[in-house]
């Protein structure tokens, strides 16, 4: 049963003035009658007039239908991009997700197409013909179109690109915390959550990962790349992020690329590679000698099967990299404060070193898996000194600081991540 009910009004044709306010209140009344005892919100969507055949005949106007429309929002704008994204908007403001969409049955492929862009799975369209609802025929007949172009399709992502290049950054500036540890050779850097345009509180506001299972579309995520990317100073054409498996995988630029790795190294210049975080560790390796660099993603898992080393082995075995030469810079995660996991896990991280937990005898010990990084690091062979853990950003518990980092141990399934990214300059 719908808890949304979305009226697509755009570009409205009637068969004369006479009908105009006749049909707006037939449609509204048969949306009322069939989903008014479930339905939570109500929206129509328009231009800034419906067009009649003679003149234009304003929405607001006509006898019992001001009333009526106080029950529905109107959103108004020529935009498409704009209305659907306003509408979503107040969709998730109330955490609704199962939508009917009563559309004229010549635009339902195009909406479907405009929905495919800027929601996720976490929605379920269905779609009804606005013809059936009226039933009175009072609509001019069309016909469906079945087929979006690949130039229609073009021209509907462009719509959305500009149009969400044109909102403003919510929470604050975009910041990028960097490790003076790795040199200019080098664009590097961790991201915060501010200077974003996702507006979903736990994903607010710089989301830097879209999944089917969360709220911001790709189309959202791609934006605050593009924003990433401009103030870093590196081409968002040629980024490349983990396939995160929570294991110890290594792709290797150049090669084929696994279903799933949680490290990736290159040596090609331009070409920016990054690691997610949100509680686990986002790792930034770095070769000024040899000109190369990796990133990893290490939780818990990861930590213990070792991935940042085998970051560190694949470097060195394809790029002929030196274990001296090597920089290591953690990114921010979850510390020892909030971060538990269940005895028999922990104890994993006790024989590695007792110093790695605390209150091993509970039954749930906290656990320091950045600790226990550097340690796994140290024994690898890469220098102490070449291991930044340390800095007053970089090493601020995820979980404890809100305003400044997502964290899925803080808010649940519907987190969102920040990442830590490298590459060679051209």
């Amino acid at each position: 049963m719908a808890e949304a009910v979305l009226i697509d009004l755009f570009g409205l044709k009637l068969n004369s003035q006479k009908n105009c306010h006749q049909t707006l209140l037939k449609i509204l009344n048969a949306v009322r009658y069939h989903h008014g005892a479930k339905a939570k919100f109500f929206c129509i969507m328009c231009c800034s007039n419906i067009s009649c055949d003679h003149d234009n005949c304003e929405l607001e106007t006509g006898n019992g239908l001001s009333a009526l429309l106080r029950e529905f929002e109107i959103v108004s704008n020529p935009s498409m991009a704009a209305s659907l994204y306003t509408i979503k908007q107040k969709v998730d403001e109330r955490n609704l997700s199962c939508i009917k969409v009563i559309v004229p049955v010549h635009r339902k492929t195009l909406m479907k197409a405009f929905i495919d862009q800027l929601f996720t799975d976490v929605y379920n369209f269905e779609f009804e013909d606005l013809q059936m609802t009226l039933k009175g025929g009072l609509l001019k007949q069309s016909t469906e179109v079945n087929i979006i172009t690949s130039q229609e399709l073009e021209a509907i992502q462009n719509e959305i690109e500009t149009y969400l290049r044109s909102l403003p950054a919510l929470k604050g500036e975009l910041t990028i915390i960097t490790s003076p540890l790795i040199p200019d050779t080098f664009i590097h850097g961790f991201t915060t959550r501010t200077g974003g345009i996702s507006y979903i509180p736990t994903l607010s506001s710089f989301n830097l990962f879209s999944s089917s299972k969360r709220r911001d579309p790709k189309a959202v995520v791609q934006e605050n790349l593009r924003r990433l990317g401009k103030a870093a100073g590196f081409n968002v054409n040629k980024f490349y992020q983990i396939k995160t498996d929570h294991a110890n995988d290594v792709w290797i630029m150049g090669r084929k690329e696994p279903e799933s790795y949680d490290g990736i190294t290159t040596n090609q210049k331009g070409v920016t590679i990054a690691a997610l975080g949100a509680d686990c560790i986002p790792i930034v390796f770095a070769d000024p000698v040899k000109k190369a660099c990796g990133v990893a993603h290490s939780g818990w898992r990861g930590t213990m099967l070792g991935v940042a080393m085998a970051t560190v082995n694949a470097m060195r075995a394809e790029y002929g990299c030196s274990l001296e030469d090597i920089i290591v810079v953690l990114g921010p995660s979850v510390g020892p404060c909030c971060f538990t996991l269940p005895r028999e896990s922990a104890k994993a991280f006790h024989n590695l070193d007792p110093g790695c937990v605390r209150l091993l005898d509970s039954p749930n010990p906290y656990v320091d898996i950045r600790k226990a990084t550097r340690i796994l690091l140290e024994r690898g062979g890469i220098l102490p000194q070449n291991i930044q853990d340390q800095n007053q950003d970089l090493n601020l518990c995820t979980s404890c600081h809100p305003d400044k980092y997502f964290s899925h141990v803080r808010d649940g399934p519907n987190f969102g991540t920040q990442i830590g990214f490298i590459s060679v300059r051209e």
